[in-house]
């Protein structure tokens, strides 16, 4: 069968990849297009568009580029068209895919399907309309939404296990590398603890937050025993932007090896997204960091408006706090500061954390995410065609 794929973004991209490859294994026709990135590539299939042509995030960046947006939009609906595959498969990224979604389903009759359904029971509820009318499945990641589809909108979908999770378990496994030759490889000192930096994997967002993330750290790694900052680097920012925020800070970085420094880490500073579902799957205490503008607004929408209790995955799926979410009015050096010493060695947080953190394994399961999702995609298309 034909599968076009679409991933907006670095996570979307490893998802994708990895689904990419089990549909291969279970289809040995399987041939692909996609708009994706590198390990997408990797796996086979003829490439569209890379996704940092459509990585625009926020009111501002999206404003400025709207022409480019809306000209990828619609060379994507023409290669759709030319191509005519069997599916098209949508990762994460809703509001450019649900404009595809739409036109798919209008012009085409072939199906949608979405693999890491859109976050709407953060915000953006309104946009159950567009998936109820558009997608013809919903293969969901993350088990709560089971219920939040299901049960409050009536939408059937599939949970198929979290790729986080097995993506965890397959790099434990295999990965024996000691503290001391992973920081000789970096140039670290290995008698000194490591304080981990997830400061995000855009621009504004490692901009915001790094240089608080930083001084909150600083009074941590005093002395020849105190704690060693390491940032772990993004994959599509550049060295030369990391220079720009860190000036003279004594932070180390090590890039595309954010698993490897995660298992040598003491503790973690992390920005929310799925770096905090890692870092917990990965045993390390952390503290959930976020600037937004407009504080003390984006408390009252949060608490008023904004559906749902958490920002964090670990506490979403947990349904209770296990990290100390520290976002918009609470976002300040001095309360990081303060929760950062209540994880360390030796304080109770740090315990209790480490045992929420397992009621979070527990609930995501461990079923293979691309390989059910294949599984289950193939199924549907075969029944389909009968």
């Amino acid at each position: 069968m034909k599968y076009y794929l679409i991933a907006g973004e670095a996570s979307g991209d490893l998802h994708a990849s990895r689904l990419m490859h089990s549909l291969k294994e279970q289809d040995t026709a399987a041939t692909f297009r996609f708009i994706g990135g590198d390990m997408m590539a990797a796996e086979g299939g003829k490439p569209f568009r890379h996704y940092k042509d459509l990585a625009y995030m926020g009111f501002i960046p999206v404003l400025l580029h709207a022409h480019t947006i809306l000209r990828n939009m619609a060379q994507c609906k023409e290669d759709i068209t030319r191509w005519a595959p069997d599916v098209v498969i949508l990762v994460d990224y809703p509001g450019f895919n649900l404009n595809i979604a739409k036109f798919v389903r209008a012009k085409m009759g072939i199906p949608v399907f979405y693999y890491i359904s859109p976050k709407i029971w953060a915000w953006k509820e309104w946009r159950i309309k567009a998936i109820r009318r558009d997608i013809s499945e919903l293969f969901s990641i993350l088990p709560f939404e089971v219920d939040f589809f299901e049960h409050k909108h009536h939408y059937p979908i599939h949970y198929v296990g979290n790729p986080t999770a097995e993506e965890i378990k397959t790099f434990r496994d295999s990965y024996h590398e000691s503290k001391e030759a992973f920081c000789q490889r970096h140039g670290l000192d290995p008698h000194r603890p490591i304080l981990a930096l997830l400061a995000g994997s855009r621009r504004q967002e490692i901009k915001d937050n790094l240089p608080t993330m930083i001084s909150s750290a600083l009074p941590y790694c005093q002395g020849e025993n105190g704690y060693q900052m390491v940032l772990a680097g993004a994959p599509s920012i550049d060295d030369d932007y990391y220079t720009r925020i860190l000036k003279d800070q004594p932070v180390a970085k090590v890039s595309e090896e954010t698993y490897q420094l995660l298992s040598h880490a003491t503790a973690a500073l992390v920005t929310s997204g799925t770096a905090t579902l890692e870092t917990a799957l990965l045993g390390v205490p952390q503290v959930v960091c976020y600037k937004t503008p407009l504080g003390t607004l984006i408390r009252w929408a949060f608490n008023h408006i904004i559906h749902c209790r958490f920002i964090s995955l670990v506490n979403l799926i947990a349904d209770k706090e296990i990290v100390k979410e520290l976002f918009a009015d609470r976002f300040s050096v001095k309360n990081i500061r303060h929760e950062l010493n209540r994880i360390l060695p030796g304080q109770p947080d740090r315990a209790t954390m480490l045992k929420g953190y397992q009621l979070v394994a527990e609930r995501l399961g461990k079923q293979s995410a691309p390989d059910t999702a294949a599984k289950e995609m193939i199924e549907i298309l075969k029944q389909r065609d009968r």
